[in-house]
């Protein structure tokens, strides 16, 4: 994500790196750095003029040039700059005080809006919410059909009238989400490849008919400036109360993100970071300035563990390490609640500096290749629960049936073993120097226990 300006930006502030001081000259040569990285990356060029003498103005002051630590001044600069740049605070959802609340979804086709329907009612049935989905897209093919079978998927229902004018549907949708007590309305309304004016009335109809709280404008990451272009004209037609930024994951530039705000003054609320219909987050501008200049994004690293890990069976985990009864069933068990937070890279480039080293070092040295992950899994579900559990029984015909069961070779079901008895040997030296006291997990935040790392079996 966002990866190419990331590059850039390192590459420009590498000017300042090892300078006791600095001079006016070093800044504006960054800042030429900085200028040329966000025109490439898609960024309106009047943004762009106007970040740039804002960061000039405060890079050029006495603070920095006679600070002792002159890059980390001026990143530190860029960084709250982006932060203003992306909208400041984190915009959340509004709700109603008079239950339902309405949520209009608008948008080009092919933005990723009826999906992004889906993930948006999952997310409000987390928090507790119960989300009912409109499709009230009549024309694409298979639209409804597949706004049907995402909310099966979610497990929220989707109320539909068939071909019927959107306008009868919305007024129809409104009268049975009060009468089944729905307390959230989604409303996915129809696109077109290209803004006309017969779906800008369309859309406008349904949101004097449903009054709307939330007016959500979904718009395609990838598309860059078509984006920003998609935003004004929508801007100009709704009362547009946000933005959600789809397949952002796929995005290496980051012209969109960067100018959706500043060109509309709407605030981006969630962005798409994959396919699933769990990947959608709450957007940050603080977290996303930290993951653009390589500083990781810890806390939403620790709101995914919140989500995703089973805290009685994380705390059942930790005590069975200590004690040292720790097998191949809970490596496989702690497998699975890891891969429930997403793409081991995704999680990789949370952590602050590991996504640059993850683009600069082969795949096979990082050892976060999912098909090996994949096989590791395959190796121990072929595995009798007798032999999860005490390792030490496979022999050699066991090794040969455990092989073929998982279309590996004998040789990587026993450097799966190797590694295994290798890491129960140092878990028990831990615990013996510890006196049986390995370290608690800190609140809130599920870890893998100490001498645990599955990435160690991808290698």
């Amino acid at each position: 994500m966002l990866s190419n300006l990331s590059d850039k930006l390192s590459k420009s502030f590498a000017r300042l790196r090892g300078k006791g001081r600095i001079t006016e000259a070093d800044v504006n040569a960054a800042l030429r750095d900085v200028r040329m990285a966000l025109l490439e990356a898609d960024v309106n060029f009047k943004i762009v003029k106007d970040f740039i003498e804002r960061l000039r103005e405060k890079a050029i002051g006495e603070e920095v040039l006679n600070s002792l630590s002159p890059e980390q001044q001026v990143i530190g600069i860029v960084r709250d700059e982006l932060v203003e740049l992306l909208g400041g605070n984190a915009k959340r959802l509004e709700y109603s005080s008079r239950p339902p609340t309405v949520i209009l979804m608008a948008g080009l086709q092919g933005t990723g809006k009826t999906t992004t329907s889906a993930k948006l009612a999952a997310y409000l049935k987390r928090e507790g919410k119960k989300p009912l989905l409109v499709a009230c897209d009549i024309y694409r093919p298979g639209a409804i059909l597949q706004l049907q079978t995402v909310g099966q998927q979610v497990g929220v229902p989707v109320f539909e009238m068939g071909t019927a004018p959107p306008e009868q549907i919305a007024k129809e949708s409104l009268k049975y989400a009060t009468e089944h007590a729905h307390d959230v309305i989604i409303f996915d309304t129809a696109g077109r490849l290209h803004v006309d004016e017969a779906m800008m009335a369309e859309v406008k109809a349904i949101s004097e008919i449903v009054k709307p709280t939330e007016t959500l404008l979904v718009l395609d990451a990838m598309t860059g400036q078509d984006a920003v272009n998609a935003a004004n004209a929508f801007n100009e037609m709704l009362p547009l109360t946000g933005v959600v930024l789809t397949k952002l994951d796929g995005d290496a530039r980051g012209g969109a993100i960067l100018s959706v705000r500043a060109v509309t003054g709407v605030p981006v609320k969630f962005v798409g970071l994959g396919e699933k219909l769990d990947a959608l987050e709450v957007f940050h501008p603080d977290r996303m300035a930290g993951r653009i200049l390589g500083m990781g994004d810890v806390l939403s690293l620790i709101e995914k563990a919140e989500q995703n890990f089973d805290m009685q069976s994380a705390a059942a985990m930790e005590a069975k390490v200590r004690e040292g009864r720790f097998d191949l069933e809970d490596f496989l068990n702690q497998m699975q609640e890891i891969k429930k937070m997403g793409p081991i890279e995704n999680i990789l480039g949370m952590l602050p500096g590991m996504d640059k080293v993850m683009r600069n070092a082969p795949k096979e040295k990082m050892g976060v290749d999912e098909r090996q992950m994949a096989r590791v899994e395959a190796i121990i579900r072929s595995m009798t629960p007798a032999e999860r559990r005490k390792p030490d029984i496979i022999n050699g015909s066991r090794k040969r049936r455990i092989a073929a069961g998982s279309g590996v070779g004998v040789q990587d079901v026993n450097r799966l073993l190797g590694q295994f008895r290798d890491m129960q040997k140092m878990m028990r030296q831990m615990s013996a120097l510890t006196g049986g006291k390995m370290g608690k997990m800190p609140k809130g935040m599920p870890k893998i226990p100490r001498g645990i790392n599955p990435l160690k079996f991808m290698k």
